[in-house]
């Protein structure tokens, strides 16, 4: 009963408890009242009868107990139409009378607690607004006489427990106004009076204060009332208002003040509210305004009675809230300053109210928004509070004061934004940069405060768009991220807390970035901020403040502005006439200047040197004069008190010294507050004088100098009849001079965007300029802004996690680091930083060590080591993997780190596959050994590979030469093969194969960067000291390049002139064989072979290029043709059909003639020329020459055997076949004019087919000699379907088929006869031949002029045939052949009428010099081709034509047929 129950057996609105039945709550109260009856007979003045005059038995108290007793048996199951009064008032009386001591109201006052807490009592029960209200008033005003100290703590707990239980009842919603009012004041009134007890009252009190608070403000959510019942602002005085009489609010002080609950021996203590008692909550700001007329008290009086008299709700959270806010103006009084030392007073009150206010803004949140007086108290009073408090030296008072802010930034930002950026630069970022020599406390807990700050989601960017990107406001996103960035920087020093603190916030900030990436806003039509033109700023205005589709590209331009003002402010701060002409020229004013655009620019600017400004606008230049009354426009000094218009206006600029000069000012400002505010002044005048006295009485009050102070009177006196010859009211003048005895004015104002330290009359600016403030813009978790803060933050973010990353040793930091990287590398790369990127890069790659020159095994063991290395070495080739489509010059780093894990042999063997697996060099199967990769290779064997197979004697000395370079190689210990072997594995999972594997995934410009990131290393390795290393390496880079070449096939002109040139250089650089000038060989034909199916548009590029294998050493290209001319066979092979161009095939055939004549090569040169010529299925016209040249090449090469030789002139014959093909498809589809061209083109190339054979005909070999004239005979014959001209013909007898008889003749009777075997049957070979020509172009040749030499010529030549000799002999064979094939040919031009009779007389007739050859090679040929009647019939018919006969007998060739 009289124990003291815990609330953990009671759970509030929400909690179950037990509620008994009808009949076990009569036992219940029965049993209450036994419980106190049985206390109070234990006490003497109990115990006895009582007798008084009145000849009662028993006292009242015992009486009403007693008769309740008797009662509550007899109504059964009635409670519920019993009202609750009946049974709660005799224990109430208990609790009021002051003749009960502790005990008796210790139990008493249990009873009333544990029936509130059965839940008996509910909204149901009758009369249950008047039984709560009694409870409150009886305990309340609880009287006892106090025993002994520790049943008075006893009391004071139980009424502590009864009044928190009437609040969480559920009937507590029936309780007023009022009541609530006196709960929260008699339960202060205990804190209050707790401080002089023992520990667990302290506790408790406290403890109950907090949950009473919560209790009502968690009302305030749900309360949808609205305040236009306290229209009228009237302050609640009335009785049960919470307050302490004479405003004593110190905690600390053990004085019992009168009224209080307290210890009083000889008589009672009483616990009441004196309804006389000045109100506890006063206003601590001054009104800025003074009501003229006087309201009517009463009705004031009757209004603040209803408000109380209703049921609880704003007006006593609006009383409660004040006082608590009140409780922190203790600092007025103390004097907590930036230079002051307040460690010394008792900080149990500030932070007591402190953890007051902020239980009440955790319960109410955003609901204080709804309900203008509160937001009114946080706007002003508990902000200005909470700024004086910040500095304090306290750091759990700076902590509890960051806690509220936390909280109101959370709930209330959008009506907090010039409060916020107060106390963002007023308190935080000055606590946390050790300004005004702040401890490391301070520092740390108001880094803890930004910290979390920046964890909430929207914070950075909300404080980017709101102050950053607000022309009024300090840049805070800015000034945070420099602080951050510079508190995570541990300088002179070893890594602390407060360095890791600050490293977390920035990593919080660029993950939480990270994390939006993907939730971007799509903007419908974003703005340009580079806009041309003049335009107002200040005017500037967006849409719609909540709709990110109008505010993003409105606040993008403002911090276009911003910055642009930034510069133009320098530059006025300079010289303010070029200042302004430079404003001009930037568009920011208009060209012709006008005295509102200037004091505009005045008014919103800021960072302009304030005594400039008052130098300007206090000149007497007509202009300036101008510029100052649009200046004074600008201010709202509506319902503003005449000192705090003045503090406004001044703290704006700074009031120039000559006396002039103030009194323009002075009169502009007096001019533009009596127009505003006329309800006390009468006129400007009386404006200007009261400005003019109150700035002298500022100077009198706060100068040092000034020793005699002016006091109330002397300022009252000095103000006499200013008012248009009256008195101003002494109120209103006292008012203004306390309030700038209190508040100095600033009179020289803070210079920049930011707010220093925060004075009264400072925190009136800010309170002014949060009525002129743009709406606060509330960010979502979409990246809206990430880009633009993101510039702003990435060079700070990056230099501050690399200095930790360098400095730190425990692996959670180092791991929180590399997510710090890791987000900067995500965001950079989403929105195409590429040099933010870079610059990671680059410092993420100090930190891998790779770069340290160190032996390979102490390079092993040291990365082994070294955990900083290794992540920081699986973080850069992630980044590469993720994001090297961003990267640029970073590729140089990156590579440098490839290398060195290539050099200490930890990287896969399958890192350059692409290039290294597939272009396998040939030279290897050649030998007879497996073929491994190029990496795998440089790591087993360093040393040049030389070939070898070499036709040389420089290859085969090179070679020899190599075998003493090999050096014996010291093999690793089992532990060192261990660390290998485990770096291996985290080399592995680095991927770094995907980097140049995936390259056809990356950016144009990042391609190129990689491209030449690795001709750059090539080439720095190649110029090294160390020649097989060095060779290695480049070896290394040549095969990454291939492999990116051979990746980016759909794209690679990008990189394809990068590519051709760095492997240019090696074959032009290197005289001997090695393995990097093969490497760069065999690639380049891998790459040919690779890409020509693909890439049409660059084919001749392509097979230029391997024109760079004709150019090599004459060394190299010996040691290395046989290979070369397989890559090159494979290449015809698989992309024949794609070469079109006379360029691109001339390099090939250019490569295949060079072999016919190389021992080894030569093969696969002539297997190569034999695919494309066999039956034509690849000779094109571009090719047609070429191939017949190299054809020649082969026939008459004798590195083959003959049967080569033979199949070569196979396909020279063979290719007329396509020349005919070709002559045919010219004359169907081209047009006649293309038609002769192409037929033009055909000759050509036949003349130059049949000039290939005739050089074969004079081959030493008579098998090949003899065939070539065959194949000769094949190709002139073969070309019915071509037509070759005329002049074509009578050419190719004279250079060729007579020279080469010529040239027979000549071997066959010359020296060169023994070296030259078998020529008799080559020149009957080459008569048939001859006669076998002209009987084909016989028709068409034999009506040309020329004809009759080309016979003479025949003739000519079958004469020295039947005269040459062999061994002294003269051939048998010719000698039957010759006058067979002239007797054939005769008869030919016989039948067709070219050799006729002829009567000409002239001894050179064609008919006369026929015969006349005739004769010298067979005398009776003519009678056998001509019979005697055939010649009579001439003869006779020519005689009876001329009349003149042959004296001879011969018929003579007509006139018309002799010869020219």
């Amino acid at each position: 009963m009289g124990d003291l129950i815990t609330q953990s057996h009671y759970n509030g609105f929400n909690g179950e408890v037990y509620k008994p039945s009808k009949g076990a709550f009569a036992c219940m109260i029965n049993s209450e009242i036994g419980a106190v009856l049985a206390v109070m007979r234990r006490n003497v003045r109990w115990g006895v009868r009582y007798v008084a005059d009145d000849d009662q038995l028993e006292h009242s108290l015992i009486h009403s107990l007693k008769e309740l007793r008797k009662q509550i048996f007899s109504w059964g199951y009635q409670w519920e139409n019993v009202d609750p009064v009946v049974y709660l008032q005799p224990f109430l009386d208990v609790i009021k009378s002051d003749e009960t001591g502790a005990p008796i109201t210790g139990v008493a006052l249990s009873s009333i607690y544990k029936i509130l807490t059965l839940d008996v009592l509910d909204l149901d029960t009758v009369n249950m607004e008047e039984a709560m209200h009694l409870i409150v008033d009886a305990v309340t005003s609880c009287r006892f006489e106090v025993t002994d100290p520790a049943s008075e703590e006893v009391v004071l707990m139980k009424i502590l427990q009864v009044l928190l239980a009437c609040m969480k009842s559920k009937a507590a919603t029936r309780l007023s106004n009022k009541h609530v009012c006196m709960i929260a004041n008699t339960c202060f009134r205990i804190v209050h009076q707790a401080s002089s007890k023992g520990e667990l009252l302290q506790r408790i009190a406290r403890h109950t204060m907090h949950e009473l608070i919560r209790c009502i403000f968690s009302h305030l959510p749900g309360n949808s009332s609205t305040e236009h019942e306290m229209a009228n602002g009237s302050s609640l005085s009335t009785s049960g208002v919470v307050g302490t009489q004479n405003g004593n609010l110190v905690l600390g002080s053990t004085q019992v003040e009168n009224g209080n609950v307290g210890t009083i021996c000889d008589g009672p203590s009483s616990l009441s509210v004196d309804a006389s008692s000045p109100p506890m909550v006063k206003s601590s700001s001054e009104s800025d305004t003074i009501d003229t007329g006087e309201r009517d008290a009463k009705e004031d009086t009757q209004h603040d009675e209803r408000l109380m008299s209703a049921p609880f709700g704003i007006p006593c959270m609006v009383e409660i809230f004040q006082f608590l806010c009140s409780l922190l103006n203790v600092i007025e009084n103390i004097g907590i300053g930036p230079k002051s030392n307040p460690v010394a007073y008792d900080e149990d009150v500030p932070l007591f109210a402190l953890g007051l206010i902020n239980s009440a803004i955790e319960l109410g949140g955003p609901s204080f928004s709804k309900h203008p007086k509160l937001l009114a108290i946080i706007q002003d009073e508990l902000f200005r509070n909470l700024m004086q408090f910040g500095l304090s030296r306290s750091p759990l008072i700076l902590s509890t004061v960051c806690s509220i802010v936390l909280n109101l930034y959370y709930h209330l930002r959008s009506e907090l934004k010039v409060q916020l950026e107060a106390f963002f630069s007023c308190v935080l970022l000055k606590l946390a940069q050790s300004k005004h020599g702040s401890s490391y406390q301070q520092q740390e807990v108001a880094l803890e405060a930004l910290v979390d700050l920046c964890r909430q989601q929207t914070f950075v960017a909300e404080m980017y768009a709101n102050y950053d990107c607000d022309t009024t406001c300090s840049n805070v996103f800015e000034d945070i991220a420099n602080l951050l960035s510079k508190s995570a920087f541990p300088v002179n020093g070893p890594l602390s807390a407060m360095h890791v603190l600050a490293l977390h916030g920035l990593v919080s900030t660029v993950k939480g970035m990270a994390e939006r990436i993907g939730n971007e806003l799509p903007l419908s039509d974003e703005a340009s901020t580079d806009c041309e033109g003049y335009e107002a700023f200040w005017t500037s205005k967006c849409q719609n403040y909540s709709d990110p589709n109008s505010w993003i590209p409105f606040v993008r331009k403002m911090k276009h502005i911003k910055r642009k003002l930034a510069i133009g402010a320098e530059h006025f701060n300079r010289d303010p006439k070029k200042g302004l002409e430079f404003l001009q020229g930037i568009h920011l004013l208009p060209d012709d200047l006008d005295p509102e655009s200037v004091a505009s620019f005045f008014r919103y600017t800021t960072g302009l040197d304030k005594n400039l400004i008052g130098d300007f606008l206090g000149n007497h230049d007509e202009f300036c004069v101008q510029v100052l009354h649009e200046f004074v426009k600008t201010f709202d000094f509506s319902d503003m008190n005449l000192d705090s218009a003045l503090r406004v206006f001044l703290g704006t600029f700074r009031l120039p010294g000559e006396s002039q000069k103030i009194q323009r000012v002075l009169e502009a400002f007096a001019e533009r507050y009596y127009e505003q505010s006329p309800h006390i002044l009468c006129n400007k005048d009386a404006a200007l004088v009261l400005s003019y006295s109150l700035i002298m009485l500022n100077t009198d009050q706060h100068n040092v100098q000034v020793k005699k102070k002016m006091t109330e009177e002397d300022f009252i006196r000095n103000n006499r009849l200013i008012n248009g010859g009256e008195d101003l009211p002494r109120e209103y003048l006292s008012e203004l001079y306390h309030s700038i005895c209190e508040n100095e004015i600033q009179m020289i104002p803070d210079q920049g965007a930011g707010f220093s330290v925060m004075t009264s009359s400072r925190w009136i600016n800010v309170v002014h300029k949060s009525k002129e403030s743009t709406p606060y813009i509330a960010c979502d978790s979409r990246a809206l802004l990430d880009h633009d803060m993101f510039s702003i933050l990435s060079g700070p973010t990056i230099a501050a996690i690399s200095v930790v990353f360098d400095q730190v040793e425990q692996e959670d930091i180092l791991q929180m680091c590399i997510e710090g990287f890791m987000a900067v590398a995500k965001i950079s790369a989403h929105y195409h930083f590429g040099d933010v990127l870079d610059d990671l890069v680059v410092s993420l790659c100090k930190f891998t060590n790779l770069s340290t020159p160190l032996p390979i095994e102490e390079a092993i063991v040291s990365f082994g080591d070294d955990a900083r290395a290794r992540m920081a070495t699986t973080t850069v080739f992630t980044i590469a993997n993720s994001y090297g489509d961003c990267i640029h010059s970073g590729w140089r780093n990156i590579l440098d780190c490839v290398l060195t894990l290539h050099k200490l042999d930890l990287l896969p063997a399958h890192l350059a596959s692409d290039a290294a697996d597939e272009i396998e060099s040939l030279s290897d199967h050649e030998r007879g050994k497996p073929a491994t990769s190029s990496l795998q290779r440089s790591q087993t064997a360093p040393a040049a590979i030389i070939p070898q197979k070499s036709s040389s004697l420089i290859g085969r000395f090179s070679q020899f030469l190599s075998f003493d370079m090999e050096e014996p190689k010291l093999y690793p210990t089992e532990e060192e093969l261990a660390a290998q072997q485990h770096l291996r594995e985290i080399v592995q999972e680095c991927h770094i194969d995907n980097i140049f594997m995936e390259s056809k995934f990356l950016q144009a410009e990042s391609l190129l960067q990689l491209v030449d990131a690795i001709i750059l290393a090539a080439g720095r390795f190649s110029k090294g000291t160390r020649v097989m290393e060095d060779e290695d390496t480049a070896v290394f880079c040549l095969e990454l390049l291939i492999t990116i070449t051979l990746t980016n096939r759909d794209r690679i002109l990008i990189i394809w002139q990068k590519v051709y040139e760095h492997i240019s250089d090696i074959v032009h650089q290197k005289a001997v064989p090695c393995n990097l000038v093969e490497k760069a060989v065999f690639g380049l034909l891998k790459i040919c072979q690779r890409l020509l199916p693909y890439k049409e548009n660059i084919t001749d590029e392509l097979l230029k290029s391997m024109q760079l294998i004709l150019k090599l050493d004459a060394r190299v290209a010996d040691a290395y043709c046989e290979p070369i001319t397989q890559e090159v066979m494979h290449l015809v092979k698989a992309n024949a059909t794609h070469i079109r161009s006379h360029l691109g095939w001339r390099t090939i055939i250019s490569l295949l003639f060079i072999t016919a004549r190389h021992p080894e090569a030569s093969e696969f040169g002539f297997e190569a020329l034999s695919f494309i010529m066999s039956e034509g299925s690849h000779l094109l016209p571009s090719n047609y020459v070429l191939c017949v040249d190299a054809a020649r090449e082969f026939a008459e090469s004798r590195v083959g055997e003959v049967d080569r030789s033979i199949s070569a002139l196979d396909m020279m014959a063979g290719s007329v076949v396509c020349l005919v093909r070709w002559s045919y498809e010219a004359r169907n589809a081209a047009e006649e004019e293309a038609a002769m061209k192409v037929s033009q083109d055909i000759g050509e190339m036949w003349l130059r087919l049949v000039r290939g054979l005739r050089a074969v005909c004079l081959d030493q070999r008579d098998e090949v000699r003899n065939h070539a004239i065959l194949m000769l005979q094949s190709s002139l014959g073969g070309v019915d379907g071509i037509q070759i001209p005329n002049a074509l013909w009578f050419q190719c007898f004279d250079q060729m088929i007579f020279t080469l008889l010529d040239d027979l003749l000549e071997i066959a009777q010359g020296s060169s006869s023994k070296e030259y075997r078998k020529m008799e049957g080559t020149l009957v070979l080459a008569t048939k031949l001859l006669s076998r020509v002209f009987l084909q172009s016989l028709q068409d040749l034999s009506k040309q002029p020329s004809f009759c030499k080309l016979w003479l010529g025949v003739l000519d030549r079958m004469e020295r045939c039947m005269k040459v000799k062999f061994r002294g002999k003269h051939s048998e064979k010719l000698h039957e052949l010759v006058p067979e094939l002239l007797k054939n040919t005769l008869l030919v031009m016989k039948t067709t009428g070219v050799l006729v009779p002829s009567d000409d007389l002239g001894g050179e007739s064609f008919w006369q010099l026929t015969w006349l050859h005739v004769k010298n090679i067979t005398p009776s040929l003519q009678s056998e081709v001509f019979t005697e009647q055939e010649l009579e019939q001439v003869q006779a018919k020519q005689q009876k034509t001329t009349g003149v006969a042959s004296t001879d007998g011969t018929l003579l060739v007509p006139s018309s047929e002799s010869t020219v």
